[in-house]
């Protein structure tokens, strides 16, 4: 198993967590939890793969199901058995698998020739395309439109990585866009960062 792979799938399996999180929350059926886990786990993935018009990772890479599946029997145990969800796990669990997925994101990208830019706007969708969807299903106002800094985020990390990959290695510049997204996520999460453009009366 290559490293981008073990990446890719713990980053999947974060995901799904933080899809299983909400199904939880909705008070959905173990139906619910599953459909959360896979469309937050490989929805963006998918957006990604169909417009860069290559094979969907998925379709014929079981792991990534494997990992959901699993990862959501975590999320159903844990619960069940804690019975209180940590405050901000949701937050928490979906920072770290924004900052996953946006650099595999990125590099796939890259890896299929694009210019750096459109790189840049594919790491963004894989990241926030399958919280979105899971969000959307659920009812609620997906994260990325939320007050803290979401997409800022993922385009930061995104553009570090394709900036640092001609004078590092693969891994160090996926190392740094990485510290550089779960970093920024974080402190937007704890601060309530945001970028603001409207104001509002009631503010």
């Amino acid at each position: 198993m290559t490293y981008l792979l073990m990446f890719d799938l713990i980053g999947c399996a974060v995901f799904a967590l933080s899809g299983a999180i909400i199904a939880y929350q909705k008070r959905m059926d173990g139906i619910g939890v599953i459909v959360l886990a896979a469309v937050t786990a490989i929805g963006g993935g998918t957006v990604r793969d169909l417009l860069l018009g290559v094979p969907v990772f998925w379709v014929s890479q079981p792991s990534y199901i494997y990992a959901i599946i699993f990862s959501s029997l975590v999320a159903i145990l844990w619960i069940n058995s804690s019975k209180k969800l940590p405050e901000k796990a949701l937050e928490i669990a979906d920072a770290f698998g924004l900052a996953l997925f946006v650099v595999m994101g990125t590099a796939k990208a890259l890896g299929v020739g694009v210019p750096p830019l459109t790189a840049v706007i594919m790491g963004t969708i894989t990241g926030c395309f399958g919280g979105m969807i899971r969000d959307v299903l659920a009812n609620e106002i997906p994260l990325i439109f939320r007050k803290e800094l979401y997409a800022a985020c993922t385009i930061a990390g995104s553009s570090a990585y394709v900036l640092l990959l001609p004078y590092l290695s693969p891994m160090m510049s996926a190392a740094i866009a990485f510290t550089i997204i779960l970093v920024l996520r974080l402190m937007a999460i704890r601060w309530q960062l945001a970028l603001h453009v409207f104001k509002f009366t009631d503010e």
